[in-house]
């Protein structure tokens, strides 16, 4: 990307050059809090429950009010919201009514699209069956869980706080309650065997969820586990094992009725995460909360990361946003193909790339042969563990 890493600063009013959202977008909300930090975990996250004004779990929504407001008068058209989505950290730190709430401004302020796509992420152990009755009372459609191991050493090391067995409880909890369910699974932990990485993908298949995610355990310099690595108390995951764990995650998930959509998720027919495919796709998005991310029309902008910075700017009605990007046509079109790339759809054979890029990714069985004789370049399972590389080909044409 040619853009400086930091961005330029943004305006305090948040105007941004390319507004409208007549087509629809996506909102993304960020609860920054846990109740424990994860040894692996880089997001911006907070054990601290209460910063200060604005910044704590009991008033931390009327923030996330203040925030909406001003995206609406940011934002210009009348598109609705198409999907939202509450990570963090642990969104469900927050109590159902003050999700419910949140959910509501939004609503009430941009008005949501038919059958929108609603969702949190929640720890296992962060809920009650009355808990996510009341999400889905209040327009919830889909809970994500961070289930991440079946085997209770693997959770250990990963610093996860919650039982296998509350699992299932919470599945039932969810499902009974007429919410959709995705699990998520780390693999590659420390020590991790492949029969206790088997292990975790039978369980989670046994719960028949609608949406499956595998994901590479990656070790951050600034996290808990970082700071093993660095003094040898531990080792990075080798990335041929990791390799062996995705393709035996594609080998049981693919014949169970889970097609993988992206390189990292599967789901069964009609159960894709829409809100995600919104940013491979390239959709436009706003993301609420300290340190969310946006993109609108074009337009990448990050919020400050700090909780009670974030509040304290909306308290004085400057916007939370602290850099921002606008992307040239080059970046939009390498940004295009490094998240495009990474879907099962794939993506058209870019205008500039030379055939012998193309006649390369086939040779080396990256892309399927017949899709890209065809127009249009899909990764095979080996280009899927390889899709930096396909990314770098295709970009040098560019």
């Amino acid at each position: 990307m040619a853009s400086l890493p930091d961005g330029e600063p943004a305006p305090q009013d948040g105007s941004l050059p390319n507004p409208d959202i007549s087509a629809g977008f996506s909102a993304y909300v960020h609860i920054p809090f846990c109740s424990v930090r994860c040894g692996y975990c880089d997001f911006n996250t907070y054990t601290n429950p209460n910063f200060g004004p604005g910044a704590g779990l009991t008033d931390f929504p009327d923030s996330l009010a203040r925030e909406i407001a001003l995206s609406r008068r940011v934002l210009e058209g009348n598109g609705r919201i198409k999907t939202v989505f509450f990570g963090g950290g642990t969104p469900t730190m927050l109590d159902s009514a003050q999700l419910v709430a949140v959910l509501g401004d939004l609503k009430a302020t941009f008005g949501l699209a038919a059958n929108a796509e609603i969702t949190t992420e929640a720890n296992p152990e962060s809920v009650t069956p009355e808990s996510l009755r009341e999400l889905a009372a209040g327009g919830f459609t889909r809970v994500s869980f961070g289930m991440q191991s079946a085997v209770p050493r693997v959770l250990s090391i990963l610093d996860r706080q919650h039982r296998p067995s509350r699992v299932p409880q919470v599945v039932r909890w969810a499902r009974e309650a007429g919410l959709e369910v995705s699990l998520d699974l780390i693999y590659g932990a420390p020590g991790e065997t492949d029969v206790e990485w088997r292990a975790s993908l039978e369980a989670a298949l046994t719960l028949e969820p609608d949406h499956i995610s595998a994901y590479a355990l990656t070790v951050e310099p600034g996290t808990k586990m970082g700071g093993q690595v660095r003094r040898g108390e531990t080792s990075l995951p080798d990335p041929d094992m990791q390799a062996d764990r995705y393709e035996m995650a594609a080998a049981m998930l693919e014949p169970a009725g889970y097609h993988w959509y992206e390189i990292s998720n599967w789901a069964r027919p009609g159960h894709e995460c829409a809100h995600n495919l919104a940013y491979w796709r390239g959709s436009d998005w706003w993301g609420y909360g300290p340190g969310a991310h946006s993109h609108i029309g074009g337009t990448r902008f990050w919020n400050v990361k700090h909780p009670l910075a974030y509040a304290n700017r909306l308290l004085d009605g400057a916007s939370p946003a602290a850099a921002r990007e606008l992307l040239s046509a080059t970046e939009r079109a390498e940004e295009t193909i490094m998240l495009g790339i990474r879907l099962a759809e794939g993506i058209p054979v870019p205008a500039a790339t030379g055939r012998e890029v193309i006649a390369g990714l086939i040779s080396d069985e990256l892309v399927d042969p017949a899709s890209a004789f065809s127009g249009t370049l899909r990764l095979t399972l080996r280009g899927r563990l390889l899709a930096d590389s396909v990314t770098r080909a295709l970009w040098q044409d560019l």
